[in-house]
């Protein structure tokens, strides 16, 4: 481990952790160059990169500027506040299950958008702001059932595996009374997609991770602590509840406007921190790391969804649907292997 000091501020960085963590951001970087070079008008990289330093032509400029860049933008940034929100919620339950979909906070915002849709007939602004308020309702709704004299690990996860299952009840209670056209209009919100995404997603995304996302890394030696058990924490100086209950507000917000951005999208909360510390091999909840590989997994998911099915046949959040289910497969697998289960 080195030391990095900055104007009185330390950070403990790993070589293995920054080196991944560049890279994970590099092939997010790339696909996103692919991603924006893909559609019914093709173009090169060089034409993409050409374009985006200001030298393309007018065809190009609009078709990169305007039709595809806000497209990949909120994926990346869509997919960093996912891997931060997700490694945050594993590292607080010391439990590689312990992610925004499985705690109930992606059913938590779906059923406050389903309800503007559904109840109000809201516009696409209203239905962001209702899946907001769903998940982070939510997600305040699972730490207050789990707390009892702190939050244990399991404890967050029971409770929230119980909210999400009444959750999904509340969404098919809604969709059944939902009249036809808003029943298709919450079910293509429901999948989860990147399609005609623009600039006005793209800006309040930008605005939430550009605050909450170093809000939640500075948690990040004390949730390497808080990852030793709470007597250890507290034997170091760490404030316990102070940081927990920081460190999950932040996680809580950025899953929520991320779910507002795209749809619940997902897994990729679930395995962009596995799949990091994998790279890592370093302990404690390695958050950059994990928001780089969330990039990744957004783009990545989004460029081979149109290049096997075709622009806009299959959402994004289908595609991480079938490969995350893979993955949690894998993992419960592999856990009980260990002994962990």
């Amino acid at each position: 481990m080195n030391v990095l000091r900055i104007r009185g501020l330390s950070l403990r960085t790993s070589p293995r952790a920054l080196f991944a963590g560049a890279l994970t951001l590099l092939a997010a970087l790339a696909l996103g160059v692919a991603l924006i070079a893909t559609g019914d008008f093709p173009m090169a990289p060089a034409e993409v990169l050409n374009t985006l330093a200001g030298y393309g032509t007018p065809a190009q400029e609009f078709i990169v500027n305007e039709l595809r860049l806000p497209r990949v933008l909120v994926a990346l940034f869509t997919g960093v506040a996912l891997g931060i929100s997700g490694a945050v919620f594993q590292s607080v339950s010391r439990n590689p299950l312990g992610s925004p979909d499985i705690l109930g906070l992606g059913n938590g915002a779906a059923a406050g958008a389903l309800t503007v849709i559904v109840v109000f007939d809201g516009s696409a602004a209203a239905v962001s702001a209702g899946a907001i308020a769903g998940g982070l309702l939510t997600g305040f709704g699972v730490y207050a059932l789990a707390w009892r004299r702190g939050v244990h690990g399991y404890r967050l996860v029971l409770v929230g595996i119980g909210a999400a299952a009444m959750l999904y009840a509340v969404i098919g209670y809604l969709l059944t009374k939902a009249d036809l056209v808003d029943a298709a209009r919450a079910l293509i919100w429901l999948t989860g997609s990147l399609e005609g995404r623009d600039w006005e997603q793209f800006w309040p995304l930008l605005a939430v991770c550009a605050v909450l996302a170093p809000l939640a890394l500075g948690q990040g030696r004390a949730l390497r602590m808080l990852e030793m058990g709470d007597d250890a924490a507290y034997a170091m100086g760490v404030p316990v509840e102070r940081t927990r209950l920081v460190a999950l507000s932040a996680a809580v917000l950025l899953s929520a406007v991320a779910a507002s951005a795209v749809g619940p999208v997902a897994f990729v909360a679930l395995a962009a921190p596995q799949l990091a510390r994998r790279l890592t091999r370093t302990t404690g909840p390695n958050l950059l790391p994990a928001a780089c590989m969330g990039a990744a997994l957004m783009t990545g998911a989004d460029w081979a969804s149109q290049q096997v099915f075709g622009a806009g046949r299959v959402p994004v959040g289908v595609l991480t649907a079938v490969l995350g289910g893979g993955y949690l497969l894998w993992l419960l697998v592999a856990e009980r292997k260990a002994g962990r289960l």
